[in-house]
Formats: C-alpha cells, sequence, structure tokens
C-alpha cells in the first residue's frame, strides 16, 4: 500500500470512490434499480434540498455519476409509502444535512437523536412550552399516521411565526424528527410524509444498541470508503461530526488496517487512504455537479483538491451574483474546469444555460475554450433529454458562453 500520494493522485481516488468513470447510461438503456441500489452502498447519503430550478439535490448525483435513469425508480426506492413488513431500503435524517441514508444506518445515529432530545430540552423554551403539543402529536400519530403536516388538525396549527410559516404542528413534528420518534414514511411532490418509528423501522433495527464510540467508527469507516482519501476533517464533514468524536475512532481503524495513513503532496494535514481505495490511472468523465454533491460540498476540501474556490449564490440577491443563481461545478476528467448556471424551464421545454464560465487559464490550453466546449456540450444535450427538454439555449453571459453557443450550432 502506498504511504504518499500525489494531488492527481487524490482526486482520481476521491472520485472513483464517488464513482465516476465507470462510464454512464444512454436514453436507450438507462441504469435501472440495481445500480441505484450499489451507487447508494458506494456514497451512502444523498442531501436533500427543496430548491427546484434545475432538479432537485438529490437526484443530481445519481445522473453525474450513472447517466441517464428514472426518477420516478428513485422515487419508488426511497419516497414510497414504507410499513414494518415492508420497510424499504432508505429513510431520512439529519445526516450532513437533511439526507437519504441506508435504512441499515438508522441505529448508527441514536447517539445523535438522543443528544438533541437533551440538547433541544434545555435550549429551546418553544419545547419545554409544548410539551402537551408534543404528546398530542405522538398520539395523532399512534391513531392516524403515517400522515403529512397538513394533514394533521389542531387548533396549534396556524401559521405563525418567521417567513416560511412553519405551525406549531410542523415544528413539533420535526422536533421529533430530530429526536428519532418520527421518521419519514415518503414523500409526495417532495411533501414530507411523517409517521412514529415503530410504524415504519423494524424491531430488529429499533432495538439495536450502537453505542456512541462504536457508532462513530462505522461512520468514519463509511465517510472513508465514500471518499477514498481524506484528513481527519474531510471524514468528519462527510457525516458532520465532531473531531473529538472521529480522531478515536481513525486511530482504532488505522490499528485494524482499514485506513492507512497517507501524505498527500501539496496537503498541510495528515490523510487517511481506505485499503479498499482504487488509484486510477485517469479519470474518463464529464459531468456537472450539484452544489450538494459529496465532491463539492466541503467547499474548503473542494478549493484544496481542485482548486476550485466555490460558494453557493441561491441566497444572494442579484447584484451580488457573480456566477449566477444555481451555479454547477463542471468536472472534466479529473478537474473541475468552470461552472454553468442552468435552468429547466419547464413551461417552454428549453434548458437555459443562463451563464457559463471557464476557470482561469484554461483558454490558454491548447484548443482553448472550443475544445472544452466540445466536451461539455454532448453532457448538455443529455441533460436536456433526461429533463425532457427539446432545446437547449445560450441565454446569458460568461467567459464559456460563446464557446458552448457555437459547439450547440456545429
Amino acid at each position: 500500500m502506498l504511504d504518499s500520494l500525489s494531488a492527481a493522485q487524490a482526486r482520481r481516488v476521491l472520485l472513483a470512490a464517488q464513482g465516476f468513470g465507470r462510464g454512464t447510461a444512454s436514453a436507450d438503456s438507462p441504469a435501472g434499480t440495481r445500480q441505484l441500489n450499489l451507487l447508494f452502498d458506494r456514497i451512502r447519503l444523498l442531501q436533500l434540498d427543496s430548491v427546484n430550478v434545475f432538479e432537485r439535490s438529490h437526484y443530481q448525483p445519481v445522473f453525474a455519476r450513472l447517466g441517464h435513469y428514472d426518477k420516478a425508480a428513485l422515487d419508488a426506492l426511497t419516497f414510497r409509502k414504507p410499513t414494518p413488513r415492508s420497510p424499504g431500503r432508505y429513510v431520512e435524517y439529519w445526516a450532513h444535512e437533511a439526507a437519504l441514508i441506508p435504512l441499515e444506518s438508522w441505529p448508527l445515529w441514536r447517539w445523535k437523536m438522543d443528544a438533541l432530545r437533551e440538547r433541544d430540552s434545555e435550549r429551546y423554551e418553544w419545547v419545554r412550552n409544548n410539551q402537551p403539543m408534543l404528546q398530542w402529536l405522538r398520539e395523532e400519530l399512534a391513531a392516524t399516521g403515517p400522515v403529512t403536516a397538513r394533514d394533521i388538525e389542531h387548533d396549534a396549527n396556524r401559521r405563525t411565526g418567521p417567513w416560511w410559516g412553519w405551525s406549531d404542528v410542523k415544528q413539533g413534528l420535526e422536533m421529533l424528527f430530530r429526536w428519532g420518534e418520527v421518521v419519514s414514511a415518503g414523500r409526495t411532490r417532495f411533501e414530507r410524509t411523517y409517521a412514529l418509528t415503530e410504524q415504519i423501522v423494524p424491531a430488529e433495527l429499533r432495538e439495536r444498541e450502537v453505542n456512541r464510540a462504536d457508532a462513530h467508527r462505522a461512520l468514519v469507516a463509511e465517510s472513508a470508503r465514500a471518499l477514498g482519501v481524506g484528513t481527519a476533517s474531510d471524514l468528519a464533514d462527510y457525516f458532520r461530526l465532531k473531531s473529538v468524536d472521529v480522531r478515536p475512532a481513525i486511530e482504532e481503524l488505522t490499528d485494524s488496517g482499514e485506513l492507512v495513513p497517507v501524505t498527500v503532496r501539496g496537503w498541510n494535514q495528515p490523510a487517511w487512504l481506505h485499503r479498499d481505495a482504487r488509484i486510477p490511472r485517469r479519470i474518463d468523465h464529464v459531468a456537472l455537479l450539484s452544489p450538494f454533491d459529496p465532491v463539492v460540498w466541503d467547499r474548503k476540501r473542494a478549493e484544496r483538491m481542485f482548486g476550485f474556490h466555490y460558494r453557493i449564490e441561491i441566497y444572494l440577491p442579484e447584484p451580488q451574483r457573480t456566477f449566477g443563481y444555481y451555479s454547477l461545478p463542471v468536472l472534466v476528467d479529473d478537474a473541475l474546469v468552470g461552472r454553468i448556471d442552468l435552468k429547466t424551464d419547464r413551461q417552454s421545454g428549453v434548458l437555459r444555460v443562463q451563464s457559463a464560465w471557464h476557470e482561469d487559464g484554461l483558454d490558454a490550453l491548447p484548443g482553448g475554450t472550443g475544445a472544452l466546449a466540445e466536451r461539455i456540450v454532448p453532457t448538455l444535450r443529455e441533460i436536456a433529454l433526461w429533463q425532457g427538454m427539446g432545446e437547449i439555449a445560450v441565454t446569458g453571459r460568461g467567459t464559456l458562453s460563446p464557446a458552448i453557443e457555437a459547439e450547440l450550432q456545429r
């Protein structure tokens, strides 16, 4: 096993561990349920987000790695209404952010559920003042669940509070969800359905006791497999774990041989390579990445590994945006070469390139921006086909926009 990696090798290890470079499916022969499950086994979670200007965040990493697949097939795996006798394979929890995780991982999060229950009860006055509401919700779900927040009628279900308009009922359900008393029982048009844990999660998983140290060791091992190589902070961030828990887990996994200490040239921190990691000679892949893709969701790691400074601009006022509302990092082989702001105009049937930018210096490479556009445009065409859009229109600015428009017209 190697004890050092070049920066380029580290990038390829990460991308191979994340499932890139294995070929992509076509519209005529899309990836099926088996490939979806295998990808989930590899990356271990899909982050959820409600922004839908191009596509919801959990769909994008799958297409970026597998190519064409039916979103309804992923929905059937992740959002169908489960039961204890037919629980499905995936469940939602706060693993990184709100995310889909394998149901088998649910016991690994009991320590967090218990810690949040204790902390929330001490920190939030709302929790202390609404114990009758929380108990009523438990009883209501026992009698009528699974249900959505909208379906639960109660005097307290009034639109109050901040601009997003969460009701007391919704807030109560979210608290119970954080504590593991309530789980997601599927989604319809992205609206979560809630159920008591015993209505969905099999008894064997509910009753499995995993202490905090063992859970962290298992989660760090999953992080390492999913990343291939990483620093202690990288391994912690994948599931948003605390370094005080991660460092002992790394030591134990190193002692057992699952993690191998390595140095990565250009990194100023120690790193660990998972024993099963592949170090491919090359990655042949083109993809647009969600802002919430594991490759780029840790902005500091993306900058260290790819020299790619990336900030999401969704929440900035338009005059303060540099690259666009929903700019997606562009992966070409083992490099992040630019960013494209995409919008799926469903009413007009047009995939809109609202801006496209290349990274500094790439225009000086052989072939310049034209060669780069030649690699990217076929992927844009596949994305449009996957989205059911009949046209691609370059409607915005950017250093790469003219070359993309010219390539589309060829």
